[in-house]
């Protein structure tokens, strides 16, 4: 079978059944509807189940991967990874303030954000993320502030030339489109040459949308219909994409990036 069950508690019930198949050696059992415990650690399905069904021909194969790479996280967590191998594989990835329901905030690097999101600092792997916890950076002997520092500056060396698509709208809106698919195009929210890159299109302060981690649009503050019709769109992907992030505009100026469009 390389379909999933459509209905929350049926795909629930056969990731568990997959997992008991592959890794027996595990405790598993459900806590709810898209929700698990995996020897002891909560682990949400909302992202899986989206990942799942934006390819369902491949939902069976997606799940399999999905927790084998899941488990070699676990495993890459547990290694004392020195300093100096990590620190040009730091990240910065935005998250929602829910990723909190999976991850415990006190063991794991985070800064606060707008729009109800945080940064969390990831060590980038070949095939995964591993998020750096707490007992690594006292170990490293750094502070969060030179953990965000690192971070910002491997995303901007992580593909320094970035493909631009511009779109203009016939009511005079402007959208410029970041799609590197490399799983920081949201972060790329952080850069710290952002305005600097595109002011110049938008003649000032634009808009960011990052629904989703492999989202990101900049838009023109203006007009007002243009601006509407895009906080539809962002709304609805945020609501279907795979690890959303939020629905809310990020309003970027040359003294930083501010929250919602009221900002």
């Amino acid at each position: 079978m390389t379909h999933m069950p459509r209905e929350p508690e049926a795909f629930s019930e056969q990731v568990v059944h997959i997992l008991r198949r592959f890794f027996p050696e595990k405790e598993v059992h459900l806590a709810g509807p898209m929700d698990l415990y995996l020897d002891g650690r909560h682990l949400g399905l909302n992202n899986l189940y989206r990942m799942v069904f934006s390819n369902p021909d491949r939902g069976v194969e997606i799940v399999e991967d999905f927790l084998e790479q899941l488990l070699d996280d676990d495993a890459l967590a547990d290694v004392q990874m020195p300093f100096s191998v990590a620190k040009d594989r730091i990240m910065p990835r935005i998250q929602p303030m829910a990723i909190f329901e999976q991850l415990d905030k006190e063991q794991v690097v985070y800064s606060p954000f707008v729009n109800e999101t945080v940064i969390l600092y990831v060590i980038d792997m070949p095939r995964m993320t591993v998020s750096i916890t707490v007992e690594q950076m006292l170990r490293w002997g750094v502070s969060i502030d030179e953990i965000d520092r690192i971070a910002r500056q491997n995303l901007s060396k992580y593909q320094p030339q970035l493909k631009l698509q511009i779109v203009e709208a016939r009511d005079g809106g402007r959208a410029v489109i970041f799609n590197m698919q490399d799983g920081y195009d949201a972060a790329r929210l952080l850069l710290t040459t952002l305005w600097k890159r595109l002011a110049p299109e938008f003649k000032g302060n634009f808009y960011v949308a990052a629904p989703a981690r492999d989202m990101f649009m900049a838009i023109s503050c203006g007009p007002d219909p243009f601006v509407e019709k895009l906080q539809e769109r962002v709304n609805a992907d945020y609501k279907r994409l795979p690890y959303p992030i939020s629905g809310d505009l990020f309003l970027v100026t040359q003294d930083g990036v501010a929250g919602t469009r009221a900002a």
